[in-house]
């Protein structure tokens, strides 16, 4: 059990004020996660969120005729399955894991008696889902007007920004493919041209070795107008979090959280 916001590695977790995060404490687990877990798929039912502590989750949407596209990439900033907040009980989107790392995980079902008692909670949703919408309305706009080039820098710098383990991303071609929503063949040509440019120093197997200062000059302005917003975004939340009004007392005739594993 997680006895204290600050204990968790988790922004918006660490940002909830004691007595709100205390509704949650008892039914988190710290679970890790391996490159390519799958924490959610598009259309299956939200049964647990997600904190991330560490390592990147790429948000990629399922297009009927097979193909792939991210449209965001989130780590300790934010959450997984926080939609079923806003009253969506299947996940419009698939969650994998692309950096491995850990997240605390809870159950919908745990958490929803907890939103509807703390406006906390309620405020740190809202926080999450307005850093979302300002991540996928950049991607979008990105998407429409950069090359592929600029647009694979900038995926690689939010991932790398969310990683910890220096240069080296564990990103194979494939994975690249899937996050642009283009050929593997296409991810070939982009791969040599930005070694070419020293940007990416090799192309080990299953691996991309980075030059951060090299790719950020390739990037578009949009990697970093996205991260100064979303960062904006979740620390003057955590503000207003804090001035929420107090958590709701349990009251007698409530339903009473029950701690995981009861």
């Amino acid at each position: 059990m997680m006895d204290h916001a600050t204990r968790v590695g988790n922004r918006l977790l660490a940002a909830l004020p004691p007595a709100d995060f205390a509704l949650l404490a008892p039914h988190l687990r710290k679970v890790a996660l391996e490159r390519d877990a799958v924490l959610v798929r598009s259309g299956d039912r939200i049964e647990h969120l997600h904190f991330p502590c560490g390592g990147a989750i790429a948000f990629i949407v399922d297009l009927p005729n097979g193909q792939t596209a991210a449209t965001g990439v989130i780590g300790h900033e934010g959450a997984v399955g926080l939609t079923s907040a806003l009253g969506a009980s299947r996940s419009p989107v698939t969650a994998v894991v692309r950096v491995p790392g850990s997240v605390l995980q809870i159950p919908a079902a745990q958490f929803m008696p907890a939103l509807r008692r703390s406006p906390a909670i309620t405020s740190m949703v809202q926080i999450f889902t307005r850093s979302l919408l300002t991540q996928f309305q950049h991607v979008a706009a990105c998407n429409a007007l950069h090359s592929v080039e600029a647009r694979m820098a900038r995926w690689l710098l939010h991932i790398h920004d969310r990683a910890d383990g220096g240069n080296l991303l564990p990103l194979t071609q494939e994975t690249m493919s899937e996050l642009l929503g283009v050929r593997r063949t296409t991810v070939t040509h982009v791969v040599s041209a930005l070694r070419a440019s020293r940007a990416l120093k090799s192309n080990r197997r299953g691996q991309l070795e980075i030059d951060r200062p090299r790719l950020e000059a390739v990037a578009c302005e949009c990697y970093k107008v996205m991260s100064r917003r979303i960062d904006r975004i979740v620390s003057q939340g955590a503000a207003e979090v804090l001035h929420a009004t107090p958590a709701r007392a349990c009251q007698p005739t409530g339903n009473r959280l029950s701690k995981a594993g009861s």
